[in-house]
């Protein structure tokens, strides 16, 4: 008896210590090693949020530079922040695995955030103070000024390229999906892990963006490099209880010998009975600790890759396994390409509407609002919804769905994209009243302040923190649905899909700006906000959102999802119905 208990405490998911050697369910993983995992997460979100939050402001105040050439560099840099994490999700699923990718990644990371606070501290390293209207009549940064802290910035995202697609795979990883009471814990980590990660992201948004705006940026950079700092040593601090698993290889190789062998046998014919096909013992996938997956009629062409022709050469025959893992990634693609417009929505919290906050009265009683601090009411407004979402929604919707999770991931989505719609509506309708006021005050052509309280803005901050609490679900869809051998590949994607909206954003920018101007127009997007016409730009913002829901429907409705691994899922919906029948 205890011989047979002393197996079951063994985790049944391929998970090891740092030797590869199994490992014990009660003597690690779960939600104390977690704990661990959770606090380095609150600290680097303050750290990136600390930098991006405010980042526009720096560029057009500080390095003097025009309203679209500042949002670029932003969106730019923040759109490279979230494509770098697809090489950092390859170096862990195929090489170094998720602890060690993450752990090199991170000093990088630190270093990139030492060599930025000292780019905003040393004053050869910054242009002279200057305080006219226009920023085109101050003294540029110099060349060299330039390089030191675009190397800093980039420096930095280099290294979240690591961290960021592994560490919320780490936490995940504590939970055996062969594990009942495991499974539960791991359906709310998510909301969870969000839910802890924007106290670090309310803290850089309302603390430190006032200690750059009114301290000094030395400090506001000082503390967030203090606090990664910190937050890494905590991380390290919680190695003997962490879970981890094996690198399987590269992920792309394995796709790529499906795709090849597929095509390479077009024209051999499938047999009718999918055993046939080429497949490995369930004991070889036991050894590594990896799953084996059975063989389904989406996307049969790549079927053919698994046809024995009497060639075991890798490139020719691949296991059903194998071809079910490629499926898995190539079917989410339609999916991931719907959230890049969602992503380009996010791109404009720390650009667009932090310069239009700048324009408005910000003054409440002698203290001065940072016009960067309203993206703590996207954080608010997250975290509310969030909670409310995980205790109340869910247990109602899991009445009446009888689904573990309330509502299906691609539902949780839609719900966002429509919320997105709602919110650039309402950005449109607001710019277009703050426009009035400055026309009715005569403050358009000399680009003075609107005698408007900032807090007009606040509906679309919060709107847009609702929207991100039910887009959050990408995050959970990425990972659930990836195969369990590229998990850190599948966490890529939702940060992929940022990358690829925030280098969207800049695109849209740049050639909404070039086209409004042409033929002597005056432009939808100018320095002087007051004669710009975001309203428009808005407007179309919520064309192209409407157009996105559209394409997401249509692709949401053909989404197959993948089998659970273990039968915990199914435990875990009896006991449901009968607590809730």
């Amino acid at each position: 008896m205890a011989i047979e208990e002393g197996i079951e405490d063994y985790t049944q998911d391929g998970t090891v210590d740092l030797k590869g050697n199994p490992v014990r369910r009660s003597k690690r993983g779960g939600w104390r090693a977690c704990s661990f995992v959770v606090v380095y997460e609150v600290f680097e979100r303050m750290a990136y949020y600390g930098i991006s939050a405010n980042l526009v402001v720096y560029f057009t105040n500080k390095l003097h530079q025009g309203t679209v050439k500042s949002a670029n560099n932003v969106t730019n840099w923040v759109g490279t922040v979230w494509v770098t994490p697809f090489l950092g999700a390859y170096f862990a699923d195929a090489h170094l695995g998720r602890y060690w990718t993450f752990v090199i990644a991170s000093i990088i990371y630190l270093l990139g955030m030492c060599l930025l606070t000292l780019s905003v501290s040393l004053p050869a390293l910054k242009p002279p103070a200057c305080n006219e209207a226009n920023v085109e009549d101050c003294k540029e940064a110099s060349r060299l000024q330039l390089v030191v802290f675009f190397v800093a910035l980039y420096t930095l995202a280099l290294g979240t390229g690591g961290t960021k697609p592994n560490i919320s795979t780490i936490g995940a990883d504590q939970f055996d999906d062969f594990e009942p009471k495991e499974k539960v814990h791991k359906l709310s980590f998510f909301n969870w892990w969000m839910f802890s990660i924007f106290f670090g992201t309310l803290f850089a948004n309302t603390v430190l963006v006032y200690i750059q705006d009114n301290v000094s940026w030395t400090l506001g950079y000082g503390l967030p490099t203090l606090g990664l700092a910190i937050s890494i040593g905590i991380f390290l601090t919680g190695t003997p209880f962490y879970r981890h698993k094996i690198p399987a290889g590269s992920p792309f190789t394995r796709m790529a010998r499906v795709i090849v062998a597929a095509l390479r046998k077009w024209n051999v014919r499938l047999p009718s009975d999918p055993k046939e096909l080429y497949e490995l013992d369930l004991e070889e996938y036991a050894k590594k600790g990896k799953f084996r997956i059975d063989s389904t009629s989406t996307w049969r062409f790549l079927n053919k890759a698994a046809v024995k022709t009497g060639s075991t050469d890798p490139w020719l025959l691949c296991s059903v396994t194998q071809v079910e893992e490629t499926k898995q990634m190539l079917r989410m693609i339609p999916i991931l390409i719907s959230t890049f417009v969602p992503s380009t929505m996010i791109a404009q919290i720390n650009t667009l509407f932090v310069k239009q906050g700048t324009t408005l009265d910000r003054a409440v009683g002698s203290f001065k609002i940072p016009p960067a601090s309203l993206a703590g009411f996207v954080t608010i407004s997250m975290l509310v919804c969030v909670v409310l979402y995980d205790r109340y929604f869910v247990k109602i919707m899991r009445w009446w769905t009888k689904n573990p999770r309330g509502i299906t991931l691609l539902q949780r989505m839609g719900i966002g994209l429509v919320l997105n719609i709602i919110v650039m509506t309402i950005a449109s309708l607001t710019e277009r009243y703050r426009l009035s006021v400055a026309k009715k005050h005569g403050v358009v052509q000399n680009g003075g302040e609107v005698p408007l309280t900032i807090f007009v803005l606040l509906p679309q901050f919060v709107l847009m923190g609702t929207a991100d609490a039910f887009l959050v679900a990408k995050m959970e869809f990425f990972y659930d649905q990836a195969p369990e051998s590229m998990k850190s590949l599948g966490t890529s994607y939702s940060t992929t899909t940022l990358g690829i909206g925030n280098f969207l954003s800049s695109f849209l920018l740049s050639t909404v700006s070039d086209i409004t101007q042409e033929d002597g127009h005056q432009g939808w997007i100018l320095n002087n906000l007051n004669a710009s016409h975001l309203d428009y730009y808005y407007a179309f913002f919520a064309i192209l959102n409407i157009l996105n829901f559209a394409f997401f429907l249509a692709v949401s409705r053909s989404y197959v999802y993948k089998a659970e691994v273990s039968d915990s899922i199914e435990v875990l919906t009896e006991e449901l119905e009968r607590t809730t029948g």
